[in-house]
């Protein structure tokens, strides 16, 4: 009786996270819950948003292409 029991708590203790993988990875369940609230949080159709955003991101590549300059200047004096 005790081996029955271990196969059976090992096809359980198996079967669960599998079962979780699989239902989780179906590809409706993907379209319906994940893009549905991305695109509640970052809506296509706000073009305000989307433009200081853009800005947000050039900012920050200019603020990391000086401070790259910057090291190199540095790095070049030494």
């Amino acid at each position: 009786m005790g081996v029955k029991i271990e196969i059976f708590r090992m096809m359980l203790y198996l079967s669960f996270p599998v079962t979780m993988f699989w239902i989780s990875n179906q590809a409706e369940y993907f379209e319906e819950y994940i893009i549905k609230r991305k695109r509640e949080i970052f809506p296509v159709h706000e073009e305000a948003q989307r433009k200081e955003l853009e800005a947000f991101k050039e900012r920050m590549r200019l603020r990391k292409e000086e401070r790259m300059l910057k090291s190199l200047s540095v790095n070049s004096e030494n």
